[in-house]
């Protein structure tokens, strides 16, 4: 039979979703890339925001429009699985098969019988349990990573290293959907590691909730820097990323590590949500307004040419004017490279959505908009200083006129950064490989550069 996927949501989906397709390719099913084509249709939902609940909604209601003609069965894991599964099997009728994420290691059992015998078993009604209470999620085996069909390209790849988290900020609706943070053997990832890089991929991008994190369940302290040095040891691979990294985890190893290995990104994706003491405390978040300065500083110090990411929250309950200015006024003031900005959202059985003092939606779109106005700003002076270098550029696509190549620095995460445009002037075949480059110019977000002969 013939089966198409859908992945919604981060990057750690995604990589379910390939463990998944490469399930399915095990089992001699042929896998297509139109929806129109499949027997099978299987989405892998995103339950984080209700703005990912949307999408994932529509996205089901689309597909199973395909079941008037070909497809026969629709299947629907991940995250809004795992969430709210009793509700969705009375609303979605159309849906033959829930997988929830704690269903994830009887996986093809459960397709299997649905395919074989035509029936859905409906769990028990289930109890809302405290966030204590969940249990660790069931990670994919290792045969299941290894076997993975990669759908990022031909240069770069997703590597979990952890599964849920153990953080319990009062607004994040994950470690009740994913459990407590566990961690993959090192072992294991090592060889992953090596899997992909035979496979021709030379960019890891090491992905966990918090990779800070990695290690402290499996040997008692957080072993990342490790980690990411046993990784570089790989011959075939050319740079090493990391995303997601907490700033009370980020130690001086860790910042040493990426200072020295020149395989490693000078880049540090440290999303501390707010910069406000009683924000923060409200949030359950294990910094203070003082550490994170000083973090920044101590990163900025050891590695000058560092590359700085953080993600916001506004609007959150209690967000105060006085809160807000704060905030703007240090992002002002930090020049963060890169800023993401979050309107604060109510989610179901978090702390924060039974808290007083609601912010209205237009304050929250109000203060979104006035930090993303003024990071937009700070986008173009940081480019602005990168005129005039040379970096090494990853070639990726060519834009359709052909008159430039679109690539990526090792500064530079896909799909979430900026892009380089090359321009093609040799009018040879450079996709896939690494290219020295000087930026002539820059817009909004991306640069324009040209080859160095």
């Amino acid at each position: 039979m013939k089966v198409g996927f859908i992945s919604l949501g981060c990057s750690k989906n995604l990589i379910d979703t390939e463990a998944t397709i490469g399930i399915f390719k095990e089992h001699k099913y042929q896998i297509v890339n139109k929806a129109e084509d499949a027997e099978i249709l299987v989405i892998n939902t995103c339950g984080f925001i209700n703005q990912a609940k949307e999408e994932a909604i529509n996205t089901i209601l689309e597909m199973a429009e395909y079941k008037k003609n070909r497809c026969k069965y629709l299947i629907v894991m991940g995250c809004l699985v795992q969430r709210y599964y009793n509700d969705l099997i009375k609303s979605l009728p159309e849906v033959d098969l829930f997988i929830k994420l704690d269903e994830y290691d009887k996986l093809w059992d459960k397709i299997e019988d649905l395919i074989k015998r035509d029936t859905v078993v409906k769990s028990k009604t289930k109890v809302i349990k405290k966030i204590m209470d969940i249990p660790k999620m069931p990670m994919l085996t290792q045969p299941e990573f290894l076997n993975r069909t990669i759908t990022t390209g031909n240069n770069y790849a997703y590597l979990k290293i952890g599964e849920g988290c153990s953080n319990k900020c009062t607004y994040c609706a994950i470690p009740y959907i994913r459990g407590p943070f566990v961690s993959r053997k090192k072992e294991d990832i090592i060889e992953e590691a090596k899997n992909l890089a035979k496979q021709g991929i030379s960019e890891i991008i090491i992905i966990a909730q918090d990779t800070t994190k990695y290690g402290i369940d499996l040997y008692g302290e957080n072993k990342l820097p490790e980690l990411l040095e046993e990784i570089s040891k790989i011959k075939e691979i050319k740079w090493i990323r990391f995303l997601y990294s907490y700033p009370e985890g980020i130690t001086d190893k860790l910042i040493d590590t990426v200072a020295t290995n020149p395989k490693i990104a000078k880049y540090f994706d440290i999303p501390i949500q707010h910069i406000s003491d009683s924000i923060l405390k409200k949030m359950n978040r294990r910094t203070s307004k003082k550490q994170i300065q000083e973090l920044i500083k101590k990163i900025r110090n050891k590695i000058p040419n560092v590359t700085l990411r953080t993600s916001l929250i506004v609007g959150f309950p209690g967000e105060t004017t006085e809160n807000f200015e704060e905030l703007f006024e240090f992002v002002k003031s930090t020049k963060f490279n890169k800023l993401g900005v979050f309107m604060y959202s109510k989610e179901d059985g978090t702390p924060a959505a039974k808290m007083e003092n609601q912010i209205h939606g237009n304050t929250k779109k109000a203060r979104y908009n006035k930090i993303m106005k003024l990071q937009n700003q700070i986008s173009k002076e940081n480019l602005r200083k990168k005129v005039g270098k040379e970096y090494e550029v990853l070639i990726e696509n060519i834009s359709f006129d052909g008159k430039y190549y679109i690539g990526r620095t090792l500064q530079d995460v896909p799909d979430i950064d900026g892009i380089v445009y090359v321009e093609n002037t040799k009018q040879e075949n450079l996709l896939n490989k690494y290219i020295k480059c000087k930026i002539i110019k820059e817009t909004d977000y991306d640069l324009i550069a040209k080859i160095i002969n």
